[in-house]
């Protein structure tokens, strides 16, 4: 069964349940306090969280300089995924990032992230770089990704 989700801009009161997303999706989480200082302190930083009713199943951050959107992360809940739900929250993304001026988006993935890479190729992104020993936990590249938003 297909679940209906809304999106909303993050407050800090959904800064918890980001974090049990964050903390199920990746190897070196962020902490409360970087949610709160994105949210409360960097002007740059637009977050976004996916909900099935009212409980968050996913979220993203962007920061948006001039005409560029660097995704910072984007993940969903663990139960939640294989259901298309990152294609949506993809989706959402690219829209809020264009009605806010951008015309390219960027992210960096693991080179062992196959799963991701997909997602993004489908929606248009390609490589253009390799970012050496980017992830700190392990040491892993990171593939720098691109799309253009006004051709998409």
């Amino acid at each position: 069964m297909e679940a209906i989700v809304t999106f909303r801009l993050m407050t800090l009161e959904d800064i918890d349940d980001v974090l049990l997303i964050e903390n199920a999706s990746f190897a070196t989480p962020w902490s409360r306090e970087a949610f709160y200082n994105e949210i409360m302190n960097n002007h740059f930083a637009h977050y976004i969280v996916m909900l099935e009713q009212d409980k968050v199943i996913g979220y993203c951050g962007m920061w948006l300089v001039m005409d560029e959107a660097h995704i910072t992360n984007i993940a969903i809940l663990p139960e939640y995924r294989g259901r298309k739900l990152g294609e949506a929250l993809m989706v959402q993304v690219k829209k809020s990032a264009m009605s806010q001026g951008a015309n390219r988006m960027t992210l960096e993935v693991r080179v062992s992230n196959s799963v991701a890479q997909s997602l993004y190729r489908k929606h248009g992104f390609t490589a253009g770089g390799i970012r050496k020993k980017y992830y700190t936990d392990n040491q892993e590249d990171a593939i720098v990704m691109w799309v253009n938003l006004d051709v998409n």
